[in-house]
């Protein structure tokens, strides 16, 4: 009967193949944990949206209500200061990952053939990354928040040629507002999140398509398998 189950399962959807592919993949026999970065980072991301999501339940996104929403939910909402505590925190902690990730990348030359697609999608990942990063930081709307700003602004405005460009279409040529506001919070809330979702996937996928990279000087030594070698740090005699 269960095999029955699975079989009507695995025929209507291919789930078990599916499983299977994933729990027995062959990696590197390097493969361990100083290889999860990526991983890591995508549960960085993971844990932004699900605060992200659950602040603007709550939040305002209007200059006039901003700062007052946040109070709101960091002295007066149930698990309000550790949800924003997690938003906030956790944004520095997924620019430094993926910072790393590319840093061990390039230093393990996984960057060169046939993965130069992976590479390219991934420094446009830490680009949306740090973009994140800089529209979120103007949103609780407070001083330091908006002298930040300001200070970045006015460094885009010397950018050779582009400057003004630049600053127009941040809405800030007649300085930090409400313009400002309203476009970093669309950014931060609507395009930015649109663009990070199918690149993430794309470059899921891209890693998939050509396995994990192995350390230098690792190209050769005998591959193992994810389940149960990697789950459950298994060596693999060697005949």
């Amino acid at each position: 009967m269960k095999r029955r189950i699975l079989d009507w399962i695995e025929h209507r959807t291919g789930l078990e193949t599916l499983v299977r592919s994933l729990l027995y993949e062959e990696i590197p026999a390097s493969a361990g944990w100083h290889q999860v970065l990526g991983s890591v980072a995508l549960f960085c991301f993971l844990v932004q949206a699900f605060t992200g999501a659950m602040l603007a339940f709550n939040y305002a996104p209007t200059p006039g209500d901003a700062y007052n929403s946040v109070k709101y939910i960091m002295t007066e909402l149930t698990g309000g200061r550790m949800i924003r505590g997690l938003h906030h925190w956790g944004a520095s902690a997924m620019i430094v990952v993926v910072v790393l990730h590319m840093i061990q990348v390039f230093l393990w030359g996984a960057y060169k053939k046939p993965r130069e697609a992976t590479w390219v999608v991934g420094c446009v990942l830490l680009l949306i990354t740090l973009a994140f990063g800089l529209t979120g930081y103007l949103l609780p709307w407070d001083n330091r928040a908006y002298w930040g700003t300001v200070v970045t602004t006015q460094i885009a405005a010397l950018a050779p040629g582009a400057g003004p460009y630049v600053v127009r279409l941040m809405g800030a040529d007649g300085g930090v507002g409400v313009v400002t506001f309203s476009r970093f919070y669309a950014l931060h809330t609507l395009l930015l999140p649109l663009g990070i979702v199918h690149l993430i996937a794309f470059h899921v996928y891209l890693v998939r398509k050509h396995g994990v990279a192995s350390a230098p000087g690792d190209e050769f030594r005998p591959r193992k398998r994810f389940f149960p070698e990697q789950v459950f740090n298994l060596k693999r005699a060697v005949v």
